[in-house]
């Protein structure tokens, strides 16, 4: 992304939590988390402009992923400054990438605490497995977690005047927004620049993976079945070399530790069943979707279905993004041929939503009847008869509950 792009402030703006973070008299390790090209490192620099006081930024994305003496390295450049000009604040990019990142991490940070030379340090990383797998095996206790999502409507209307069509069509990537004059060329970006690197740098690099045309042909159908459930036991009949499901849940998983796609639970009212329920695959950005079709948004408005599909695809992707930062547990909800688009819960509390494009009828909205079985529930409408689609995707979720 150009340096030049300044995170929009929707709500509160992640640079300003990490400097309150940063200022406070209790050092903890600051990571940084989300999917690529959504301005992490931009915002990193921002922090490091900001610091008052001498800093140490390193990268770790490189072709070759480096070992733990990488870390060893920046560690002592960092004390070595912190002798001669006072604090250091130390950042890590890409972290994930670095063999036996969070032992060494653990190991630096610890023996840190008993030492003259203060050091604050943050991390930064594409790959929630990854970095989630270090953290709550080798970092407990000793770290904040700082979630950066996909954008929003709003960012992406504030920062660079988009209209709620631009949006669902071309989704929330900062770093392809310059390219939209030319949509062969942005969705060329998407699928090379963004998808392709997700694909092999965050999961192929850092995963044992067996069969990698497999885990791509699922991230294909993935979005090719976006908003829609399907089972493992049919996708196994459309994949080659499908293996069995266990395989394909696995790699979905790995999918949705790169910030691509989300397998969305069915709701029971029981964790156990809803473990066991085929997933709603969700895209996590509607571009996602989109630039892999190769048809321009003309083509797509012209298509009432597909435009209508394509509306509920992007609520859900700013319900996934937004619950995932808020704590929010996203689910849907089936009996029979009635169906809610998504059921969130949080605290005890439930909202259902059901989204309605206006393009088509859905015949089988199970929102009554879903309100009836769990009376506590806040049941919502969002399109034509409820709330517009452009307020929504403005609102915090909160407000649903």
């Amino acid at each position: 992304m150009k340096k030049n792009i300044q995170l929009p402030k929707f709500k509160r703006n992640k640079v300003s939590i990490l400097i309150e973070r940063l200022d406070e008299a209790r050092p903890l390790i600051q990571v940084v988390t989300g999917p690529r090209q959504v301005g992490k490192t931009t915002a990193l620099l921002q922090i490091i402009e900001k610091w008052d006081g001498p800093t140490l930024y390193a990268s770790a994305d490189n072709p070759a992923p480096p070992g733990p003496d990488w870390i060893e390295q920046a560690w002592r450049s960092a004390e070595l400054k912190a002798e001669k000009q006072g604090q250091v604040l130390l950042v890590l990019d890409e972290v994930q990438k670095v063999r036996g990142w969070d032992e060494t991490i653990k190991y630096f940070w610890d023996k840190a605490r008993y030492s003259s030379k203060p050091i604050r340090l943050i991390l930064c990383g594409s790959s929630s497995l990854q970095i989630q797998n270090g953290l709550t095996e080798s970092l407990a206790g000793r770290f904040e977690l700082l979630r950066m999502a996909h954008w929003s409507f709003s960012e992406m209307r504030n920062c660079f005047g988009w209209d709620l069509n631009t949006y669902l069509f071309y989704g929330g990537y900062p770093g392809a927004a310059p390219l939209i004059h030319d949509w062969q060329r942005w969705a060329d970006y998407i699928q090379q620049s963004l998808v392709e690197a997700a694909i092999g740098k965050d999961i192929l690099l850092l995963n044992r993976v067996e069969k990698p045309a497999l885990l791509r042909q699922l991230y294909a159908l993935s979005c090719d079945y976006a908003g829609q459930i399907v089972s493992y036991q049919k996708l196994t009949g459309q994949l080659q070399d499908a293996g069995n499901t266990t395989t394909l849940a696995h790699y979905q998983r790995l999918l949705e530790g790169a910030f691509l796609i989300w397998g969305i639970p069915k709701w029971h009212g029981s964790k156990l069943r809803t473990r066991a329920s085929s997933p709603k695959w969700q895209p996590r950005n509607t571009a996602l979707v989109t630039s892999q079709y190769g048809l321009s948004l003309d083509y797509w408005r012209q298509d009432a279905k597909r435009w209508g599909r394509l509306v509920e695809i992007g609520i859900g992707t700013h319900i996934i993004n937004q619950a995932e930062e808020a704590g929010i547990n996203v689910y849907y909800w089936r009996e029979r041929n009635k169906e809610v688009d998504f059921i969130l819960s949080s605290k005890g509390r439930i909202a259902a939503v059901e989204v309605k494009s206006g393009i088509f009828e859905k015949p089988h909205s199970g929102l009554q009847i879903f309100g009836k079985r769990w009376p506590a529930a806040k049941t919502w409408l969002v399109g034509p008869g409820g709330i517009e689609l452009e307020d929504f995707l403005r609102s915090d979720l909160e407000f649903l509950f």
